[in-house]
């Protein structure tokens, strides 16, 4: 018996190994941005090769999610946890997508400008480089902004100013993470809302929240909203910074890019919040305030790769109940409630109401089963 437990944590061991250098995959999606290119120009078929990161990400990640399967590892809370914590290696990965974001913008940009394509290969380029920005820029900004570090704050301010959405750095931190699950957050869906419903009230209500939260924060210390105080200025300036860069570079048709790229980016960080909270609720307790979040108030999703090319976002139960933990140390909770498949699938089946209504509401019933009025 003792042998076995002993093999086995050897085993853990070695993934753990294997999946720190696994997650240079988030590099993957821009690569493929590369590779498309190169299949247009060897093949021809320009205007369909554009759509080639999508292929990948919501076709082919799905399909070789449930091929590889479930992520056999949880990190040990007393051993593990704290010596992962302190490598280094983790934190040099994140802060270098950075630039590579900012590259995969110019380059972007310039095949956009330089490629002879009709309106539908232009589109199918403009979704893959904001699918692109949803991964490296929202997904690892995301990260970051949770660490205290200057620099990783810094670092996850800049990516989500690469994609126009520097309010989510204040909104998500002291917001959406106070307010998660409850009708009070706008990033929380409800049972029975669609996605089309959702996403309009989201965009508003989290960019007017940023600058209402930002308001409070200076003015307790006592100063203006209109200075540079005010982290929003410098965030949303930055993101006119690169418009201006792109509008040097290939005109007003530059900033239209820019901002297209940008709307697909933060458009999939909000489908995605959609999912993550899909009829999830903190219960109101007797005082009138909800229960302490916990591992029960996100949906989880524990497939392999999805987590790799994510910094393991999909172990988002663990991560509201831990903000400031890092990726690479992320657990599977089985009590959290459970998604059928991983993001990309997931992301897909919210563009249909009526299929993801029929998937997910008898799992969020089933869930609350007894507790069935609290959904209404």
């Amino acid at each position: 018996m003792i042998s076995s437990m002993h093999a086995r944590t050897n085993d853990l061991d070695f993934i753990i190994k294997v999946k720190k250098y696994a997650y240079l995959l988030v590099t993957m999606p821009s690569l493929i941005l590369l590779a498309s290119v190169w299949l247009g120009n060897e093949y021809g078929y320009k205007d369909l090769f554009a759509f080639t990161t999508l292929l990948f990400v919501f076709v082919l990640v799905p399909i070789f999610d449930h091929i590889i399967g479930q992520d056999p590892v949880n990190p040990n809370e007393e051993t593990q946890v704290p010596e992962l914590s302190k490598e280094v290696f983790y934190r040099i990965l994140t802060l270098l997508c950075l630039p590579m974001q900012v590259a995969t913008i110019i380059y972007g940009g310039h095949i956009l400008m330089s490629t002879e394509l009709t309106w539908i290969g232009q589109l199918g380029w403009v979704l893959s480089v904001g699918t692109v920005g949803a991964i490296v820029a929202i997904n690892v900004g995301h990260e970051l902004i949770h660490k205290d570090p200057l620099i990783e704050q810094w670092a996850g301010g800049l990516l989500f100013a690469c994609v126009t959405y520097g309010g989510f750095k204040v909104e998500h931190v002291r917001g959406h993470h106070v307010h998660v699950s409850t009708p009070e957050d706008a990033s929380s869906s409800r049972y029975g809302q669609s996605l089309y419903a959702f996403l309009p009230h989201a965009y508003l209500h989290n960019f007017l929240n940023a600058w209402t939260l930002e308001a409070k924060k200076l003015k307790r210390k006592g100063k203006s909203l209109f200075s540079f105080s005010n982290e929003l200025i410098w965030w949303y300036g930055i993101s006119f910074i690169f418009a201006g860069i792109c509008g040097a570079l290939w005109g007003w048709t530059g900033v239209a890019y820019f901002f297209a790229q940008s709307f697909v980016a933060f458009s999939l960080l909000e489908v995605i919040n959609y999912i993550e909270h899909y009829g999830l609720h903190r219960r109101k307790l007797e005082n009138g305030r909800y229960e302490r979040t916990n591992v029960e108030h996100s949906w989880n999703s524990n497939y392999l790769l999805t987590n790799l090319f994510l910094f393991q976002l999909q172990r988002h139960s663990d991560h509201h109940a831990n903000p400031k933990r890092r990726y690479q140390v992320l657990r599977h909770h089985e009590v959290s409630p459970q998604l059928p498949s991983g993001y990309a699938t997931m992301v897909v089946l919210a563009l249909f109401p009526p299929l993801w209504f029929k998937v997910m509401n008898p799992k969020v019933e089933a869930y609350y089963k007894g507790e069935e009025h609290q959904l209404k």
